[in-house]
C-alpha cells in the first residue's frame, strides 16, 4: 500500500488471464469487477473464458475452494 492513501485497494483492477473460444487466443486484461463480458483482442469475439493463473493458485487466494490436496504430512 502506499503511505496516506486509505482507498487504494478500492482502486485496484485485478488482471486476469483469458482464452478465446472462437480463435484460442490467450491474453491478458485488467477487468474491473463490474465488467460480465471480455472482447478478444485478436478477433473481437466475446466468446471468452477467464483462465486460473498460476499466480492466483499459488498465491493462497481461493474463489470456493481450494487446489491443494489434504493429504497428511
Amino acid at each position: 500500500m502506499i503511505p496516506g492513501r486509505a482507498d487504494q485497494r478500492e482502486d485496484m483492477v485485478p488482471i486476469f488471464e483469458f482464452e478465446c473460444g472462437k480463435c484460442g487466443n490467450r491474453f491478458e486484461e485488467l477487468v474491473p469487477s463490474s465488467c460480465q463480458e471480455v472482447e478478444c483482442p485478436a478477433c473481437g469475439s466475446l466468446d471468452t473464458r477467464k483462465q486460473i493463473s498460476p499466480f492466483s493458485s499459488m498465491s493462497g487466494w481461493k474463489s470456493g475452494g481450494s487446489g491443494c490436496s489434504s493429504g497428511g504430512g
